[in-house]
């Protein structure tokens, strides 16, 4: 019997309903993670299965056997407790040394007063709060925001081990492909379960959106002749079926309450003038704060085109080394930092600071101007907000009253809005949902210049980063390594076992400071560049790659034609009043063809992204 069951639940707050008559059952044991754009209602539902909220419509059914539903809320309430030990306590019947325990987990200091804590700290004691009663059913809003790499680390483990059922909302993809048994996705109202990981989902969400535009396309082909039909002379008006005409007007009604998906952002990041080939150059960079080592000796050449990644447990100092590399702060142990020509910094600040709460959306883009210029070009303000999913309405919206989404959405806008050639990025994925971290991701691709970032996501530092700069779990000094979070992780396994110690380091490590060292430390940096293009060639297609590169998109066609004769076939009233197994069959038929079209478009990604990879490695 599932622990909750949700039956024909409604929920609407004016406009198309968030929850349009959805059933969901959550059983014992589950991990469930639950997607969705922004604004699709995942808070909505969580509280719905909390009991926080009342639905429209539709009932809740909870077994007996569910005593505890824990929920960790998305927005941190204005005050949670004196104390963090207190704020825990407040929220769960466990014992004392359960609570110490936790707390010492998740590195939180018990006597350390809330009022001073930062929004991400609360939100840990917040998660330490959901945790530490190990409730039947642990409810978890967006759990990884503001959480280090290694915090996050933690809690995969700790809700694979969970003995009870959880329903986590997150971004991270990541934490998404560890974590989460099945998915449950949601959008324009409905609520759709797929009994698989994220991976595998993904395929899946791509061939059955693929599938409902080609059943969308035939429908108004079909709906457009009957129209036609309608629309024909005198006589023919005398002699129509009036069946014909009510089946029309049904097609219609169906066709207006067609939702369709959300807009995905437009636009791109604008490019300035090229900046010189070295962009910044750290000899010897040393700072501390008080007796806490933030970086020592660090050497370190940034030059165009590359993205840098900064990653490290939260309070190491990572903002603090992006504004020495800017040079907003003087170095406190020594060395120097050098910029090159041409430079145009556009700064994402992870505070917001940049943001006024009383002014308007519109007013905070560049001061409020009804134009702005994109790549030479004049643009409405209302065209280019709405690339990045605002629209007309929310322009005099507060920006005190944006989700943590729409505000992130707009400093991106204000911030690509001005030419750049260095982007300097600190925690911008936060609140920001799976399809607009992807566009995202595109325009970085896309961006001539320079791209240093700090970033938990590590599916994000993964797609975007050419190196990355690691505080280690103890927050130790800065070191350099080729490639994304993955490449670190592997390096890190090798140190602890003995392996390389470090050899993909270019920054200093202990005291060794002499010139000697310095120079065996860039000639193993440029031995570990020389080994990523060597991979890089090792990736070119082979003879019968390339002819099957070749053949792929006329084997595609081929399958897609053959869909669509079944769907025409399948959209005949007549079909489903023949013999049930030649139905069946037909389904069958459609299911092969997905599932095959699935395969053949991944084969093609894989082969064409190779292909592109060794021609610009060339």
């Amino acid at each position: 019997m599932a622990l909750i069951s949700l039956v024909d639940i409604k929920v609407a707050f004016g406009g198309d309903p968030i929850l349009d008559g959805v059933r969901f059952d959550l059983e014992a044991g589950d991990r469930v993670g639950l997607l969705g754009r922004n604004g699709a209602g995942k808070s909505t539902l969580l509280a719905i299965l909390a009991g926080t909220l009342a639905a429209d419509g539709g009932e809740v059914r909870r077994a007996r056997e569910v005593a505890a539903v824990a929920l960790m809320p998305q927005t941190v309430p204005a005050t949670i407790g004196a104390t963090v030990r207190e704020a825990v306590a407040a929220r769960s019947t466990a014992a004392g040394h359960e609570i110490d325990r936790l707390l010492s987990s998740l590195e939180l200091d018990g006597a350390a007063p809330t009022a001073a804590l930062s929004a991400g700290m609360k939100r840990k004691v917040l998660l330490a709060a959901a945790l530490v009663g190990k409730p039947e059913v642990l409810l978890l809003d967006e759990p990884t925001n503001h959480l280090d790499v290694f915090a996050i680390e933690w809690l995969e483990k700790a809700l694979r081990d969970y003995a009870g059922a959880v329903v986590f909302v997150t971004h991270d993809r990541a934490f998404l492909e560890r974590v989460a048994t099945r998915i449950v996705h949601m959008e324009r109202g409905r609520l759709t379960r797929w009994d698989c990981d994220y991976r595998r989902f993904l395929e899946r969400y791509e061939a059955a959106l693929a599938a409902e535009a080609r059943e969308n396309a035939l429908f108004d082909r079909r709906l457009a002749q009957e129209e036609a039909w309608l629309r024909q002379g005198i006589r023919a008006r005398r002699t129509r079926n009036e069946g014909r005409v009510r089946a029309l007007l049904e097609m219609r009604r169906e066709r207006e309450a067609r939702r369709t998906l959300g807009g995905r952002m437009g636009g791109g990041i604008q490019d300035a003038e090229r900046s010189g080939r070295m962009v910044i150059r750290a000899r010897g960079l040393t700072h501390s704060y008080g007796t806490q080592q933030i970086v020592k000796e660090l050497d370190l050449t940034i030059g165009r085109k590359d993205r840098v990644a900064i990653i490290g447990p939260n309070g190491c100092g990572k903002t603090t080394l992006l504004r020495l590399l800017l040079k907003e702060l003087e170095p406190n142990g020594g060395g120097s930092v050098e910029h090159g020509t041409r430079l145009q910094v556009a700064h994402f600040d992870q505070e917001g600071r940049q943001l006024d709460g009383a002014a308007s959306v519109q007013e905070s883009l560049l001061g409020g101007h009804d134009t702005i210029v994109v790549n030479g070009q004049p643009r409405h303000v209302a065209g280019y907000l709405a690339d990045f999913l605002f629209s007309k309405s929310d322009l005099t919206r507060p920006v005190r009253t944006l989700s943590g989404g729409e505000r992130n959405r707009l400093m991106l806008a204000r911030l690509f809005a001005m030419p750049s050639n260095l982007l300097v990025l600190d925690e911008p994925t936060n609140d920001l949902d799976i399809e607009t971290l992807e566009v995202l991701e595109e325009w970085l691709a896309e961006y001539a210049g320079t791209v240093l970032v700090v970033s938990h996501d590590r599916a994000f530092v993964n797609n975007v980063a050419t190196s990355t700069l690691v505080f280690d779990e103890r927050g130790g000094v800065a070191q350099e390594f080729v490639g994304g979070y993955d490449e670190w992780v592997a390096r890190r396994a090798a140190q602890r076992a003995g392996g390389a110690g470090g050899s993909g380091a270019r920054g200093a490590r202990g005291a060794a400071n002499s010139e000697r060292e310095k120079a065996e430390r860039r000639r193993r940096r440029e031995e570990e560049r020389a080994a990523a293009r060597a991979r890089e060639r090792g990736k070119r297609l082979s003879f019968k790659e390339t002819r099957e590169l070749e053949e792929l998109p006329l084997r595609i066609e081929k399958l897609e034609q053959g869909q669509a004769a079944l769907h025409e076939r399948m959209s005949e009233p007549e079909f489903f009043r023949g013999p049930g197994a030649a139905i069946a069959a037909a389904n069958a038929r459609l299911q092969e063809l997905e599932r095959l079209l699935a395969t053949a478009y991944e084969r093609w990604e894989e082969l064409e992204e190779r292909s592109a990879a060794a021609r610009s490695g060339a």
